[in-house]
């Protein structure tokens, strides 16, 4: 359903996004991640014709991104990272703009994404609070039913319960085959939501693959607790064991391991242990490898 291949997109001397190449399925939740400045909004603006691309080409349902744009338009639905919208309009105005603008949408439909939101449509857009804000353009963006849902960090904002109501949203629009695009950096909301992640860094996508392909691949913590001190070079080497640090109370030690605990288990066995307690690092952690302070991705992971 949405396909890049070379995509680059620079800013003069400023970095923009480097031979972007993706694919997603048409019926899937693909998550985008990465942090502010990493080429996140730059690729979706390529994919709603808000950029040209230097280079590289970029298509939505068969179609070129930029020379069949308005076609791609009508059948997707677009969540801006920085909402503007016109002040002095109510959020039923808008709403009722963008339902003509797309040739009319189911009026059931719309006031039942009003109330699911719980979003008062007659103040003025400029009275909202950020969440109100986010409230009115994730309505436009669904409200029609689109084939494809373009969303850029579309919880922005929004409190538990408005984000919670999103996930049921995302969920319905997956179990009718239509497809999602979601840009984020909360990585609890990609969890729950996608199917597949793909992870760009300083305008690269250094990873794409399933999202428990990568939970496989991921770091854990282990900390022992000692009734002695327990040198930290006992557990050094040991199968499975990436990094070991003895903590500040001289009893107690914390490893990083990859794989398999047994090793660990068993070394720990040969002395007094207190406590043994495990770390399930959440899809951030992943995520925060790929910004390790040189800049460099780990070298020996592959995901297809």
């Amino acid at each position: 359903m949405i396909e890049t291949a070379g995509l680059t997109k620079r800013y003069g001397d400023k970095r923009g996004i480097t031979d972007v190449a993706l694919t997603v399925e048409e019926g899937e939740v693909f998550g985008f991640l990465g942090p502010n400045g990493s080429g996140k909004t730059t690729t979706i603006r390529v994919l709603m014709a808000l950029l040209r691309a230097d280079r590289g080409s970029a298509r939505i349902a068969g179609m070129d991104c930029w020379q069949q744009s308005v076609p791609i338009k009508r059948l997707t639905g677009y969540v801006p990272g920085e909402p503007s919208l016109d002040p002095n309009l109510t959020g039923g105005q808008i709403l009722e703009y963008f339902a003509h603008l797309r040739g009319g949408v189911d009026q059931g439909y719309l006031k039942q994404l009003v109330k699911r939101l719980d979003l008062d449509t007659s103040r003025k857009f400029r009275q909202y609070s950020t969440g109100n804000k986010r409230k009115v353009v994730l309505i436009q963006a669904f409200m029609h039913r689109p084939r494809v849902l373009i969303l850029d960090e579309p919880t922005n904002g929004l409190d538990p319960l408005n984000q919670q109501e999103f996930d049921h949203m995302v969920k319905e629009v997956r179990d009718e085959g239509r497809t999602v695009f979601l840009s984020s950096h909360v990585l609890s909301e990609v969890e729950r939501n996608c199917t597949r992640v793909g992870i760009i860094r300083t305008g690269e996508l250094v990873r794409v693959g399933g999202i428990h392909e990568l939970k496989d691949i991921k770091r854990y913590e282990i900390t022992i607790v000692f009734t002695d001190s327990v040198p930290p070079k006992a557990f050094d080497g040991l199968e499975g064991v990436a990094h070991v640090d003895a903590l500040p109370d001289g009893r107690s030690i914390r490893l990083a391991i990859q794989g398999s605990a047994d090793a660990v288990i068993k070394a720990a066995a040969q002395h007094r242990v207190i406590s043994l307690t495990s770390h399930e690092p959440s899809l951030e952690d992943i995520f925060l490898r790929y910004y390790q302070a040189d800049g460099r991705a780990p070298e020996t992971e592959h995901v297809a």
